[in-house]
């Protein structure tokens, strides 16, 4: 199981924020999302937005640091990644 974040440079209700994705299925990523407490809404498209006050805890579960650029290609390469303008599966 790998699951990859971001560092938290997105801008929101004014906190920062973090993606959450896996290369490998959502299945994978909804489990990883829930076993660190993760809210269903937190859920957009292909990832899950999460806080930087949570950032530490899913590195500590076992997420993967890794930058932006390299999450949205891993993300697309594993045929995963859901742009705004195409409708989910």
């Amino acid at each position: 199981m790998t699951v990859y974040i971001d560092p938290p440079t997105w801008p929101g209700h004014g906190r920062m924020w973090s993606h959450l994705v896996s290369d490998v299925s959502y299945e994978e990523l909804h489990a990883f999302a829930a076993a660190i407490g993760c809210p269903p809404r937190a859920f957009e498209r292909d990832h899950y937005d999460v806080p930087s006050s949570r950032y530490a805890d899913a590195v500590a579960a076992g997420a993967v640091e890794i930058g932006s650029k390299e999450l949205v290609r891993r993300l697309t390469a594993a045929g995963l990644r859901r742009p705004k303008h195409r409708p989910s599966a």
